[in-house]
């Protein structure tokens, strides 16, 4: 074999194995970012089951707050009936997903409003408990939205990137979308006694 064969071959080689390289790593971010989405989808899944118990134990102490507890009811149907597939994490799903469980935690915000005026329901282990366990999954909600962003953030950065963009062209590789602050979130809700 002649000389420049072989630097021909060994160029050849080390393209093609850095190209297997890349394209393992575009996969392997891309899982992540599923996999952050599942998490994410987890977590609300676990408010969404918490709600009826919730709904419950206050509709026994405020049956005629019918009003609040048939939003909670519609808000969590709703919620529930959009999902997204991981494979389409684009703006435009992301949004719709969002706002739905945006509708969620806003009728949440008004059936736990409501206890207020209900010092027993406000004194009853298991409603104490379940908001509890409501407000850790929140907390939950938020990290997993964070921890999504941050592998999202690491997705797009690497499918941008020079020279992989070009594989993530050829493969089809497209950029996710980001949670982002619900519209509005940068005003200071007005406190009025």
């Amino acid at each position: 074999m002649k000389k420049s064969t072989i630097i021909i071959l060994v160029i050849v080689a080390a393209v093609a194995i850095w190209a297997i390289s890349a394209y393992n790593s575009l996969v392997k971010m891309e899982e992540g970012v599923e996999s952050a989405w599942a998490q994410v989808e987890n977590v609300y899944q676990r408010r969404a089951d918490l709600i009826p118990n919730l709904v419950a134990t206050v509709k026994g102490y405020a049956a005629h707050e019918s009003e609040t507890l048939e939003g909670v009811i519609a808000a969590r149907s709703k919620a529930t009936q959009i999902t997204v597939d991981p494979q389409d994490l684009s703006a435009e799903a992301l949004k719709k997903y969002q706002a739905a469980q945006g509708e969620l935690g806003a009728a949440l915000g008004k059936l736990l409003a409501i206890t207020e005026n209900y010092p027993d329901l406000k004194a009853n282990q298991n409603f104490l408990e379940l908001q509890s366990q409501l407000e850790g999954t929140e907390n939950r909600i938020t990290v997993e939205r964070q921890k999504f962003n941050n592998v999202a953030k690491e997705y797009n950065t690497g499918i941008r990137k020079f020279p992989k963009n070009i594989l993530a062209g050829m493969f089809g590789f497209e950029r996710k979308a980001y949670f982002e602050a619900n519209e509005g979130a940068d005003k200071a809700p007005v406190v009025e006694f």
